[in-house]
């Protein structure tokens, strides 16, 4: 498990030969539809750019902290900013990381 300031990132080792990704954005961290699929869209648009390098793993990002409130702007240019620097972070974490959890069934 690895944390940001807004997301934290679960990884599980797996028998398929890629790396697969879930990602979990919660109405009540992300109040509004078009903030949480830009989150989505975000998060799957770098995990796609680091697939091909990503260790056999089944990755689940979570938004752990609320994003932004109902009032403003639902998204704009800085908050996508700020959500790809953080979960660079996170997939730059799983590229390093040499152990994770064990496969499902296992403890």
């Amino acid at each position: 498990m690895y944390r940001t300031a807004h997301f934290v990132l679960y990884a599980r080792n797996n028998d398929l030969p890629l790396a697969r990704l879930g990602v979990v954005a919660a109405k009540r961290m992300a109040p509004r539809a078009v903030t949480r699929n830009t989150i989505k869209r975000v998060t799957r648009e770098l995990f796609r750019q680091t697939a091909l390098a990503l260790p056999q793993v089944d990755c689940i990002v979570r938004l752990s902290k609320p994003v932004n409130s109902k009032s403003g702007p639902a998204t704009n240019a800085k908050l996508k900013a700020e959500l790809r620097e953080e979960l660079s972070q996170l997939f730059t974490f799983l590229l390093n990381a040499t152990t994770f959890a064990g496969k499902p069934g296992n403890k």
